[in-house]
């Protein structure tokens, strides 16, 4: 086989793979295909434009550099009800009409996608170009993170030079897997893909399994299109995605009802969205209409009635987690917003404070989106009083001195600063982890005042007395605490590297690793190149575990947990482990437990979960209230099992 050819097959299944969800082979056969690639690359320095191997590696940009669009592109004039897109039509049919249109120009309605406008272009069938929107004109080169997304094509069928605008989206659930194990929490989707596209380091939009919806040739040599249905039509035949949600309408209350469908499925979708856009369809209409000085006349955003509020802000208090990261939060005087009681909102860090020129005793506004954490949005004129706030030089709970890494400020001390500690030991502890039940935040945090537990590994050194000792452990509770650590010492290996806490290692990456390695000698003495081979783990996981491994007060910790009694149990694959391999679930309604809980069981069992129904789904899991999920696998038959059947499966250890 050929480079061309070992490339264009890579292509076509990376392709089947993203963006159709249609694979059409196995990930083995993939990575194989892609090795003999890599390897060919080396040995003759030649690498092809479209190759899969450019989608990764370790080079940080400087800067980032100006790109001028060839296509402008424009912002969309905005409308919160239906009185004002009839308004906007109004104005639209009198223009139309004193230009002597007569035709009917339909209406196309699709999602208002909330996350990051990106530009790519395409030269003589190759991704050349990737740009943010910026001012519409002038936006910043981002070739390098678009490269990243493997739903969009490194190349493409036509030879034209064309700009195809999108989205670029964070999947809600890429951002609750990511934050399983991220040292750093994100906030929202949105500025989670905002923030990965704008990064300098592009392996950051890796990390954090971005996508991307196109939905508009902004500019292409050659002939233009008749109708923005034939337009996307276009986009998807070229291998990027489009998203289903696509609906012509002839009149406005044809739009009016998609505008209620949307809102009714909205919380199923796994990405955000915060509107519709409403598009006349017949090009020759638009070109009559043309542009405003802003916007385009034949387009408006139907957005979505806004979760906002006003507060005067009272206080802010700084808070150390788990990595000694150190963040601000606001306390404000309570507000409603959609009958929720809103108290406090975290802010990002300083720099953050600043740009928003937040202040103590200014008025805030707040906004809760798609019930993601309240945020800050700025501040308000207001005529009170008010007080700079000030960005600590010492951590607020052990003292020792604040440093600064990049625009986050840190606690170095992470051997005895309180509330590291803390969450370290709660996260240790947890079901998913160590599964020591009784030992709550509460419990250990009076450990650690009266008993002065300094480790995790003190945990495994307390006995009976230190436990009755305490005000309000009796014999039957303190018995039962000694008895769960007594039984958490013979951890299976996911588990165990799971409470671990490492970065960037989640519950199905610990199991990824423990049927990687086996043991957990294994394990640590891993080269970062053998922890690279193991499927899903980048460069950045895999340089984390290294460094873990190697520090010495990791060596000490881990040392001490093993003369403590701990005995981790090395991987043994059953036929219980992979009962759903090769089957994908999608999960849908009001389960009994959490649904990420669920979709790390299926995870950890061989199977794999998506957040849409397609034909290669195996099985929908249906809870109350199950909405549009079901519905579409009865279209397109597939199974649909109740939690019932799903814990029968269970049972048995078998799939059906």
């Amino acid at each position: 086989m050929t480079m061309e050819e070992m490339v264009a097959t890579l292509n076509k299944w990376s392709h089947a793979y993203y963006t159709l969800d249609q694979p059409l082979v196995s990930d083995g056969e993939y990575d194989r295909l892609y090795d003999r690639l890599v390897q060919e690359e080396k040995e003759t320095g030649r690498v092809l434009a479209d190759s899969p191997s450019l989608r990764v590696g370790d080079k940080i940009l400087e800067d980032f550099q100006k790109y001028t669009h060839r296509g402008q592109l424009y912002s969309l004039d905005k409308a919160q009800t239906f009185e004002a897109l009839e308004a906007w039509e109004s104005r639209n049919k009198k223009l139309l009409e004193e230009a002597g249109y007569q035709k009917d120009p339909g209406y196309v309605v699709e999602l208002k996608f909330d996350g990051l406008t990106i530009n790519v272009t395409y030269e003589d069938g190759i991704l050349t170009h990737a740009a943010t929107r910026g001012d519409g004109q002038v936006g910043e080169e981002i070739l390098e993170q678009i490269r990243r997304i493997p739903s969009i094509p490194l190349s493409i069928a036509d030879k034209e030079t064309m700009e195809i605008q999108g989205e670029g989206l964070m999947p809600l659930k890429a951002l609750e897997d990511y934050n399983k194990t991220a040292q750093e929490p994100l906030k929202n989707a949105r500025n989670a893909a905002a923030g990965a596209l704008r990064n300098l380091d592009p392996n950051v939009v890796k990390e954090r399994s971005l996508t991307a919806y196109f939905y508009n040739i902004g500019y292409k040599t050659g002939p233009g299109f008749a109708t923005d249905l034939e337009m996307k039509e276009k986009i998807r035949s070229l291998g990027l995605r489009v998203h289903p949600f696509i609906h012509l309408e002839k009149s406005l209350e044809g739009v009016f009802k998609r505008i209620h469908q949307v809102e009714g499925f909205r919380k199923d979708l796994d990405v955000l969205i915060d509107g519709v856009v409403v598009k006349i369809n017949d090009m020759g209409a638009r070109e009559l209409l043309g542009f405003t000085n802003k916007f385009p006349r034949w387009a408006i955003a139907y957005k979505f009635a806004a979760k906002e509020a006003t507060s005067i802000l009272r206080e802010v208090h700084w808070n150390v987690g788990r990595t000694g990261k150190v963040t601000p939060t606001a306390e404000f005087d309570p507000v409603d917003i959609e009958g929720v009681t809103i108290r406090r909102a975290t802010l990002n860090n300083y720099d953050d404070i600043l740009r928003k020129k937040v202040e103590i005793g200014a008025r805030i506004l707040l906004r809760r989106s798609n019930d993601v954490i309240p945020e800050i949005m700025g501040v308000l004129p207001s005529d009170g009083p008010k007080e700079k706030i000030q960005k600590p030089d010492h951590c607020p709970y052990c003292h020792a001195e604040i440093v600064q890494e990049g625009v986050h400020i840190f606690c170095p001390n992470s051997l005895s600063c309180q509330p590291q500690l803390l969450a370290k030991m709660k996260h240790f502890c947890s079901r998913g982890a160590m599964n020591i039940e009784g030992l709550s935040e509460k419990t250990l945090a009076k450990l650690m005042t009266e008993k002065n537990i300094r480790s995790i590994g003190d945990l495994y050194d307390l006995n009976f007395q230190d436990f009755r000792s305490m005000e309000g452990f009796g014999d039957k509770r303190s018995q039962q605490l000694i008895e769960a650590i007594e039984a958490s010492k013979t951890p299976n290996l996911a588990n165990f590297i799971f409470a671990l806490g490492i970065g960037q290692v989640g519950a199905k990456g610990a199991q990824d690793l423990a049927r990687a390695f086996g043991s957990f000698e294994a394990l640590r003495r891993a080269s970062q190149e053998e922890i690279l081979a193991v499927p899903d783990m980048g460069p950045v996981t895999a340089r984390e575990l290294v460094t873990f491994f190697h520090d010495p007060e990791i060596i000490k910790e881990l040392d001490h947990l093993k003369a403590s009694g701990i005995q981790v149990q090395d991987f043994k694959a059953s036929q219980k482990d992979q009962i759903f391999a090769g089957k994908t679930f999608v999960l849908t309604g009001s389960l009994s437990r959490k649904r990420s809980q669920v979709e790390e069981e299926i995870q950890s069992l061989g199977g794999k979960t998506s957040s849409s129904v397609s034909k290669n789904t195996d099985y929908v899991l249906a809870g109350k209230k199950a909405g549009s999920k079901a519905k579409e696998a009865q279209k397109l038959g597939v199974a649909i099992i109740s939690e019932e059947d799903y814990k029968e499966m269970l049972n048995k250890g078998v799939g059906k």
